[in-house]
């Protein structure tokens, strides 16, 4: 089907949907046609150098927010807080200079050095000049995990105040791909680093090593080490008691091999009794030593917000949302380097835009309120949402659903399209409608294992109970086919993702993306016109709080 012709049948499809919702006839939507040209020359810009890998709370973030606001203003959204676009977030850079090694020390004057690079990484989180860690008591944990839902405790029994935890990344499920454990061979949040340093701290631990793997990871080693060569930012939580160990990092597999081997102890025995049922945490008669300085530098960054009012419920939601941020510029390894995050996620920024001036041309406009929202750091952990979701500019037990827009497609047209977190949410019947008429289909996430469910902004308002889209081209490519799209997956993930040549490519096929528009546009149009409210499906783990949070609404 040609893109015009898609437009055409969307927009047929959309006026039965409205049509459907009034209670009398209103006129067809006029469905916008975007602009390959136009979305191509804004991806082209935001990932310039000029923009400087769009780093929160630098010159070049002044230049991305100014951009956003600009289109914003243009596509004639109003400030979406106050009389501004702009939200601040509290920021903390922490600029770490760590120790050239960590030392592991053994019985009988055994050390060992590890690399600080090329062996292990590690930082402090901790808002002050320096962190020491001195012959801190090394205890394997296992994948690290509390859930008593799932009879699991890692930690069951331990004492870990002053401890260093060493921990396997992902979870159990994924070592065995047994659907019984977790999510079987699905990542579930549990198996995310975060979740792991969280926990960590939870228990008192003074430090929390996860051994990189790059199946499980998700990535390979270079990612982990050029996140921890650059500053690290944090909320400013001045005042609140937010606990962190004092040390966090990583270290590569081999190297961890090699610290088991110092310990006396089977590293593969050990890593399977882990993912078993019952699995007892073992010290390894091992103490850690390093330190951490930081320089500290608080600063404000900003999430950008803009708001098309609706025309009869405008206390009632939509929300858009991509991330404007990426890693700027760095002292990588080898050199100086730009981060321009053409990919990641200057295509889903600009997505945003395309979207924000599609729905300030639409008539009839929407009846709900559509909240546009471009966050800001995302790359540091999900900052710029997670302040969002805290402090919501609109509430956000009356948003009716929403989509966040994270890397779009650069392959050309899919037959597929990825839903991350498959089988979550009432949206996707929307989104399996819109779809069809394209003639795709939906599909679960290739690589579950990876989880991108919680890798990105959605994942903090699905924490609130907000229904949440988080959807994009597939890879079964419509010009060669399935094993050609998984291929260009594997590559981008293996030489560009996070690295300095992510970058502008004027010879990228961006007709995908032009049709995931297309749906994004349709079905949260539909919402917009419509008065129901979607759910997650019954089992979900965030149906209780969206259940609860419609009731107190619909309360007061």
């Amino acid at each position: 089907m040609r893109a015009r012709d898609i437009q055409l049948s969307l927009s047929i499809a959309i006026g039965a949907v409205v049509a459907g919702c009034a209670s009398k006839p209103v006129p067809e939507p006029v469905f916008p046609a975007f602009s390959q040209v136009q979305f191509a020359s804004e991806i082209k810009t935001l990932s310039s150098d000029e923009f400087e890998g769009r780093r929160p709370a630098t010159a070049g973030e002044e230049k991305t927010v100014a951009f956003i606001e600009q289109a914003f203003r243009e596509a004639g959204l109003k400030p979406g807080v106050g009389d501004s676009y702009r939200q601040p977030v509290p920021f903390v850079e922490l600029t770490t200079r760590p120790a050239d090694t960590l030392v592991v020390d053994g019985p009988g004057g055994k050390s060992l050095a590890l690399r600080y690079g090329d062996q292990a990484v590690y930082w402090t989180k901790r808002v002050e000049t320096q962190v020491q860690l001195d012959k801190s008591a090394m205890v394997f944990v296992g994948y690290g995990i509390v859930e008593p839902a799932m009879g699991w405790n890692d930690y069951a029994g331990l004492d870990m105040r002053g401890k260093t935890a060493v921990i396997l990344v992902n979870d159990p499920g994924f070592a065995t791909n047994d659907p019984t454990l977790f999510k079987g061979r699905a990542m579930t949040y549990h198996g995310r680093w975060t979740y792991k340093f969280e926990e960590a701290a939870r228990q008192g631990a003074a430090a929390a090593i996860i051994i990189h793997e790059e199946a499980p990871a998700a990535y390979p080693w270079e990612v982990t080490r050029n996140g921890a060569a650059r500053p690290q930012l944090v909320i400013d939580t001045t005042g609140e008691k937010v606990p962190r160990v004092g040390i966090e990092g990583w270290m590569t597999n081999d190297a961890a091999a090699q610290v088991f081997a110092e310990a006396g102890l089977d590293y593969a025995a050990l890593k399977a009794q882990a993912a078993q049922r019952g699995f007892k945490a073992v010290p390894m008669d091992l103490t850690a030593s390093t330190s951490v300085r930081n320089g500290i530098r608080r600063a404000t960054s900003n999430n950008v917000v803009g708001v098309l009012p609706g025309t009869k419920r405008p206390d009632e939601y939509v929300v858009l949302a991509a991330h404007w941020d990426h890693l700027g510029r760095a002292l990588a390894f080898g050199g100086d380097a730009i981060f321009n995050g053409a990919v990641d996620n200057a295509t889903g920024t600009a997505g945003l835009l395309e979207l924000a001036r599609a729905f300030g041309n639409i008539h009839p406009k929407p009846e709900r309120s559509v909240v546009f929202v471009a966050f800001t750091g995302e790359e540091y952990g999900l900052l710029g949402s997670e302040y969002y979701a805290e402090h919501p500019t609109v509430p956000l037990a009356r948003v009716a659903g929403g989509i966040n827009i994270d890397g779009m497609s650069v392959n050309g047209r899919t037959h597929d399209v990825i839903v991350i977190g498959y089988g979550s949410s009432e949206l996707e019947e929307d989104l399996r409608a819109a779809a069809a008429r394209q003639g795709r289909v939906l599909v679960e996430e290739p690589t579950p294992e990876k989880g991108y469910y919680y890798r990105s902004d959605h994942f903090n308002l699905a924490k609130k109970g907000v229904p949440m889209i988080y959807a994009k081209s597939g890879v079964d490519s419509v010009a060669h086919g399935k094993e050609w799209g998984l291929a260009q997956q594997a590559d981008y993930v293996a030489n560009r993702y996070h690295k300095p040549n992510d970058e502008f490519d004027p010879n990228w096929d961006l007709g995908g993306a032009i049709e995931d528009l297309d749906l994004y546009f349709a079905i949260s149009y539909r919402w917009s016109q419509e008065a129901r409210f979607p759910n997650w499906y019954p089992g979900n783990e965030f149906r209780a709080i969206r259940d609860r949070s419609r009731a107190d609404a619909a309360a007061q």
